[in-house]
């Protein structure tokens, strides 16, 4: 490709998921659906988690931050694609372009690492269970969220600043429906050996560390049940983290399955279909997954939408709770 005016650009185009135009009218009220489902059902459990004091647990903590960000990483991309389908242009201009990468990064690796976090807080809740407040106190639940962020931050802050150095190509059209890092290094004409290097060991570190560090819990945690005598009682230690490792599944399955099939098929529109699955459908998901099979939240939902009456009509079609 020719080089354009260096790094003078001002805009990229975002060819987003489909470039049909019948098919926009059911994108747009398919992807409103879900990111208003999205932001109500995880908003829920902010509220419900800090307006009831049996919640105030570690566990109920982390989640509660888990919402916050699955909020915040969907309100990356979706609005803007929104806005471009209502508007009719593709245009994300260069600045809004490297705010909404360094934005998606961030949440994207601060969701796995409280992820794992997650996880070893239901690895102390098991396996030491008599010492799990000594443990899980508020200085190290907070200073388990803070490292998250600063690691987060630190890491898309890097990896955008690597951006900002390239020259791009005249052909600035990402066939995506936000500003992917992978995309949008393809696009440059410069040399891309250095940001290659750092993306992917970023990956390795920031995805599959966390992602090591999960299995490790979770493998602990099974050798504990295992020893546990009473069936009633293993039942009772898996129900505690199975909602957790469903929504671990769903999230590093589609992460996994969305980098399988782009490799196999080399085909970015199909690749940047397949990424829906995890950057709006799992945080979709997770206000379901943890209300359906948590009933001190579910309570704690009814308590609070009962407190509330202008909300007690709503209700999830998945029976999340009843008003």
């Amino acid at each position: 490709m020719e080089p354009g005016n260096g790094t003078q650009i001002s805009e990229f185009l975002l060819l987003g998921i489909s470039q049909a135009l019948e098919l926009q009218p059911l994108i747009f009220g398919l992807f409103l659906s879900m990111y208003l489902i999205t932001v109500f059902g995880n908003l829920l459990i902010i509220l419900a988690v800090s307006s009831d004091s049996h919640l105030h647990t570690p566990m109920y903590f982390f989640l509660s931050n888990l919402s916050l960000v699955d909020i915040c990483f969907t309100s990356t991309t979706v609005p803007k694609m929104l806005v471009n389908i209502q508007t009719q242009t593709k245009v994300i201009t260069y600045e809004g372009c490297i705010t909404q990468m360094y934005f998606y990064m961030l949440f994207a690796v601060l969701d796995s690492i409280i992820l794992t976090v997650m996880a070893y807080d239901r690895f102390v809740a098991i396996c030491h269970p008599l010492h799990y407040m000594v443990i899980m106190n508020p200085q190290l639940c907070g200073l388990l969220v803070l490292l998250s962020w600063i690691m987060s931050v630190l890491n898309s802050l890097l990896e955008c600043l690597m951006v900002l150095g390239l020259h791009f190509c005249s052909d600035l059209e990402i066939p995506h429906f936000f500003c992917e890092l992978n995309q949008v290094l393809q696009l440059a004409c410069s040399d891309t050996f250095l940001n290659n290097i750092v993306m992917y060991s970023s990956a390795g570190l920031l995805g599959g560390g966390p992602l090591a560090g999960i299995l490790y819990s979770y493998s602990k945690i099974l050798f504990s049940i295992r020893g546990i005598s009473s069936s009633q009682g293993k039942y009772k230690a898996f129900s505690t983290c199975a909602s957790h490792l469903l929504v671990v599944s769903l999230f590093y399955g589609t992460s996994l399955g969305v980098y399988l099939s782009s490799t196999a098929t080399q085909n970015a529109h199909s690749s940047a279909t397949a990424s829906v699955m995890y950057t709006v459908v799992t945080p979709m998901l997770n206000p379901f997954i943890y209300s359906l099979r948590n009933n001190d939240l579910k309570r704690a939902l009814e308590r609070f939408l009962g407190s509330v009456p202008d909300l007690e009509w709503y209700f999830w079609c998945g029976g999340i709770f009843i008003s």
